[in-house]
């Protein structure tokens, strides 16, 4: 693969990415959720959320991807420092959800997570 290519693979990586965090509310998601340290995993979208008891099941890791279907694939994680050991306990898988469509991105998300994603203001509610 020539630098070139590399260069384009990365930019398009990067942009599925920034997608993925657009779709599921860009700043407002991150205001809402307390969401950090986002990291475009090879054209997944990879962040850390508040531990402490703040996520349902202690969910404090999430890692999004785009399927070759064009549908996400949601990965919810638990992840506990070590202090003894001075590391990292290897991440956990508390909850999966597949096949999902951009527009049910934030619904997953709240459901799996109990954090909300937006305020809902000014949306007429079903």
């Amino acid at each position: 693969m020539t630098e070139t290519e590399q260069a384009e693979r990365k930019a398009e990586e990067q942009a599925t990415a920034t997608e993925i965090l657009r779709q599921l509310g860009g700043r407002r998601f991150v205001a809402m959720t307390g969401a950090r340290n986002f990291i475009n995993d090879h054209g997944a979208l990879t962040f850390r959320l508040p531990g402490g008891g703040f996520t349902r099941n202690g969910i404090n890791y999430v890692r999004i991807e785009l399927t070759p279907a064009d549908l996400y694939k949601m990965t919810f994680n638990r992840c506990r420092w070590q202090p003894r050991g001075g590391h990292w306990q290897a991440p956990v898988v508390v909850a999966e959800a597949d096949g999902i469509y951009n527009d049910q991105l934030q619904a997953v998300f709240e459901e799996t997570t109990g954090l909300a994603t937006s305020l809902n203001m000014g949306r007429a509610t079903a």
